[in-house]
């Protein structure tokens, strides 16, 4: 498998969703919980967790609270996966990343 195709792969398995997923498994909480938390149906909540949606940044916070989590690494999680969605398998993603990181860390 190419380095393209691989990325493409870790894109369809979502950072964030996929820790949700072990955190709740670990704390034996039902999805229809924290969709409940969240105030949003429980296909919605299945749907971020896979991720085929986006959480909102104050659902990753709720989440974070929830979970007994840090909300900064939780955030962080989240803002990767969009990370992620935006560049997907792109030939110049890491580049473009590259780009970015140092556009932002020239702005601190």
């Amino acid at each position: 498998m190419d380095s393209f195709s691989l990325m493409s792969e870790k894109c369809k398995d979502m950072i964030f969703g996929k820790k949700i997923r072990e955190l709740r498994d670990e704390q034996g909480v039902l999805q229809r919980q924290l969709a409940a938390l969240l105030e949003i149906d429980t296909p919605m909540f299945s749907k971020i967790e896979r991720g085929d949606r986006r959480a909102k940044r104050e659902h990753v916070i709720k989440l974070a609270e929830y979970l007994h989590q840090d909300e900064k690494e939780m955030l962080t999680l989240w803002l990767a996966d969009k990370v992620l969605d935006a560049v997907g398998d792109d030939e110049l993603s890491n580049d473009a990343i590259i780009v970015a990181q140092e556009q932002i860390q020239k702005s601190e």
